[in-house]
């Protein structure tokens, strides 16, 4: 933490209602909610040059929308659709069967989806801050967060706030106030990391021809064995982008990495671009459709599956997940199965997949997402509270943006009512939600998936 000599030189930038620590998915959406429905004032950090974190940074199909299985039910809905609906306009998604069962996946084309979060935000009224770190908090006699410090290549300054919502990925502002946590690795190896790549020039229809998935994996598997190409799995994710004759992976798999540690960043970094090449020589060597294709694009940052996870009010559990449970204070649902990415006994890194019953999901407490004891801060994401194996169920794109979802409405009523984080009336949040177009039950019927133009042919698939 920075002396408190050096907080007393420091300039007030601005003074907001809320603050949004982290420009990903659940802050974006967490910004977007507060900022509609009461908080005058919202101002969103992030680090990046743009917004969608994860979504724009890494990946190109937003999981989780949907319960897997051949007869698939939408749990998402509210802010989450209005994004995709702006996709669904531009052309820029798709839906897409998922062999490897996290069910139907929303595809979009990334570039695009930057434009939409800079739109939705702008239109909203939050005031968006790029090229900015939260290196600090500030705290009262009490301990209650009243401000937050951030570092730009304009100086260090300093923003007042009355909510505060980390969304950070990293949980930075817990970090920084000395909110318990548990760090990925302390009981269960953390999940490994994965540096996403895209290659053009793909003839899809020849690699299809050749046997499509089923010959990759056989190739990708002879291919471990021999050790001819040193490639770290004998599985990997290769589907097609919303762009014509365009791939995206996710092949890359770096184990054992403190994510929070900038030395073991930097070699995983350095690790994971290695192993994105040596994919893409072993695609133009031995795979049909792919002999003039050739890697566009890395992930911005190697992709990170967790680090810090907050202890809140409440920790999903691995039981609740397997088992459906519901929950009182249940603030949004999840029926994607436990994917945990990270090696196995015999050192292989390879991916465990356990699922929920056919159909089933299982409730989110809005508990798990206000740290134990506070009343000014919540938390979205993939710092939220859980254990290693329930955050492998509910780490997707379609959770992380309800919990934004749910925390940005749960902030702007707490302003309205004056009550802290804790005596939100949850009653009152759930009913603002379902208003907001958010899925609080299981559809019982697979045509129960609003009126959306993108849901028309939706499909599923299991392994």
């Amino acid at each position: 933490m920075l002396d408190v000599l050096v907080h007393e030189r420091i300039p007030t930038f601005a003074e907001v209602d809320v603050l949004v620590a982290g420009g990903g998915s659940a802050g974006c959406c967490a910004a977007l909610a507060a900022r509609e429905h009461g908080a005058l004032q919202v101002a969103l950090v992030e680090r990046y040059g743009f917004l969608g974190g994860a979504s724009t940074a890494v990946l190109d199909t937003f999981y989780g929308f949907f319960t897997p299985g051949p007869e698939p039910h939408k749990v998402v809905g509210g802010i989450p659709d209005r994004v995709v609906d702006a996709l669904d306009t531009e052309g820029a998604m798709m839906l897409r069967p998922n062999s490897y069962g996290a069910g139907t996946g929303v595809t979009y084309n990334p570039e695009w989806l930057k434009r939409v979060w800079d739109q939705l935000l702008s239109r909203a009224g939050v005031r968006v801050l790029l090229h900015a770190f939260i290196i600090d908090t500030e705290t009262d006699s009490t301990g209650r967060i009243t401000g937050v410090i951030i570092a730009t290549k304009g100086g260090i300054y300093r923003i007042l706030a009355r909510r505060f919502i980390d969304s950070s990925g990293d949980a930075d502002v817990c970090h920084w106030a000395g909110v318990p946590y548990e760090t990925a690795g302390e009981i269960d190896p953390a999940q490994t990391m994965t540096t996403t790549f895209r290659m053009c020039n793909v003839d899809l229809k020849r690699y299809e021809e050749a046997g499509g998935k089923q010959m990759l994996v056989e190739k990708m598997a002879e291919a471990v064995k021999c050790g001819t190409y040193s490639l770290p799995r004998s599985q990997g994710s290769f589907h097609p982008m919303v762009v014509e004759n365009c791939v995206a992976s996710v092949a890359v798999r770096v184990a054992d990495v403190d994510a929070t540690d900038f030395e073991q960043l930097t070699a995983a970094e350095i690790e994971g671009r290695a192993q994105a090449f040596m994919f893409e020589k072993f695609q133009r060597d031995c795979v049909p459709g792919y002999a003039n294709a050739r890697i566009i694009a890395l992930s911005t940052q190697i992709g990170v599956r967790e680090t810090r996870r907050v202890y809140g009010e409440y920790r999903l559990t691995r039981d609740d997940c397997m088992q459906a449970r519901r929950f009182e204070d249940g603030v949004l649902l999840c029926g994607a199965p436990i994917e945990d990415h990270r090696p196995n006994a015999a050192g292989e890194q390879e991916t465990a997949w356990e699922y929920l019953r056919e159909g089933a999901a299982y409730d989110v407490p809005y508990r798990t997402l206000v740290p134990q004891g506070r009343d000014e801060l919540w938390i979205a994401g993939r710092c939220f509270s859980a254990t290693h194996d329930a955050h492998a169920s509910c780490r997707s794109m379609g959770q992380t943006m309800s919990m934004g979802q749910a925390v940005g409405l749960a902030a702007a009523l707490s302003l309205e009512q004056d009550v802290g984080a804790r005596d939100v009336p949850v009653e009152q949040l759930q009913a603002r939600l379902i208003e907001l177009g958010a899925v609080l039950e299981v559809p019982k019927e697979l045509a129960a998936v609003g009126a959306h133009a993108w849901t028309s042919n939706l499909t599923s698939s299991r392994p």
